[in-house]
């Protein structure tokens, strides 16, 4: 996951410079999808890349929800 989001970040112009962690988090149903269970915790992200790191972590994060 966190290659997968590094890669996404790097090959985008205004993101490549946000610093993030993949982090863990609990399941809050037990009908929630394995590999819906983690998010990005950005720490440091450019003023002008907020939006677009925000949807390439919502894009990730569909993509894994749908291919579960």
């Amino acid at each position: 996951m966190q290659v997968r989001v590094a890669a996404a970040f790097g090959r985008h112009p205004l993101c490549g410079k946000v610093r993030f962690d993949v982090v863990s988090t609990p399941k809050t149903t037990p009908k929630t999808r394995s590999g819906a269970n983690w998010t990005v915790s950005m720490s440091a992200i450019p003023p002008d890349a907020i939006w677009e790191a925000s949807e390439l972590v919502a894009d990730i994060q569909n993509a894994y929800i749908l291919a579960a």
